[in-house]
């Protein structure tokens, strides 16, 4: 039995700071995986001040983040898609989106696409973000609709039968992982192994404004420590967002696992039995479900 995969993503870069050590994990267990990017991220900027590709950066977002985007898709050992649409930016004086970019595309039109892949790709689990898109940016909010949408049409064999046979996904999860209780666990094991590390004022000042965020419902703990180093490789591929030394990002892979050695997710849907809490996304999927 193969088991799939899919993880529904706003933008490239989306993927490898929320669950790549997942992905990696699962794919060294056999399992397909693979990751849709709904936008391309054009409108991005260069977060990276050392940035070796700053004048393609540029001159071409959207070209230099498709690049990005395979590097890190080959450090993971991942499929792609991308699903074709512009991204809206997250302007900072309420100007209007522009009315082509994603989250300003209906429904009805931005999942079908989605469906398409459902339907080809036969997920048993989905991840997602929440009705919040983890982060109120209007494409992560968009992304969180258009994989409900998408799945329930994909499982509705009177909708859209030209993309294929009805898929029915038997989970869906959101991605919990940039949470308080892992900011507040990495800090602590930090502090006390190593309290003088050129990290922790970094670390304290984070976990001060991550406090005041709730703290999220954390049904399933993947044991994805292994994969820590892959899933830095991958975000460094994204170099035009990810600065190499990033604290948000970058924090010594060893106090990691011991304080915090897993990816989390909260278990939103299923069709299987389960008992909580959970350690494998696939729990309680059998043969049935793999046609």
């Amino acid at each position: 039995m193969t088991l799939r995969l899919l993880a529904v993503h706003a933008h490239p870069d989306d993927e490898s700071s929320k669950g790549a050590a997942t992905y990696a994990y699962y794919r060294s267990l056999g399992a397909r995986v693979m990751v849709v990017s709904c936008t391309g991220g054009e409108a991005g900027d260069i977060q990276n001040p050392h940035l070796d590709q700053a004048a393609m950066a540029d001159r071409d977002m959207g070209g230099l983040r498709r690049l990005e985007m395979d590097r890190a898709r080959e450090a993971m050992g991942i499929e792609h898609r991308w699903l074709g649409y512009l991204d809206s930016g997250l302007p900072e004086n309420g100007e209007a989106l522009q009315p082509q970019s994603f989250a300003m595309t209906p429904l009805e039109i931005s999942g079908v696409p989605l469906v398409k892949v459902i339907r080809e790709f036969r997920p048993h689990v989905v991840i997602s973000y929440d009705e919040n898109g983890g982060y109120p940016h209007p494409d992560h909010i968009r992304a969180h609709e258009v994989a409900k949408w998408a799945m329930a049409a994909a499982a509705d064999p009177d909708r859209l039968p030209e993309w294929g046979a009805a898929w029915t996904t038997s989970k869906v999860y959101y991605d919990r992982i940039i949470s308080p209780q892992r900011f507040r666990a990495v800090h602590t094991a930090l502090r006390e192994s190593q309290p003088d590390h050129p990290l922790l004022e970094s670390l304290e000042e984070m976990q001060g404004w991550m406090s005041e965020r709730p703290e999220p419902s954390i049904t399933t703990q993947v044991p994805a420590g292994e994969f820590f180093d892959v899933r830095d490789a991958a975000l460094r591929a994204h170099a035009s967002q990810v600065p190499p030394d990033s604290p948000f990002f970058f924090w010594p892979n060893d106090v990691q696992r011991s304080a915090w050695p897993w990816e989390d997710f909260e278990l939103v849907a299923s069709r299987v039995e389960t008992t909580l809490p959970e350690t494998d996304l696939f729990a309680g999927i059998t043969d049935e479900d793999t046609p």
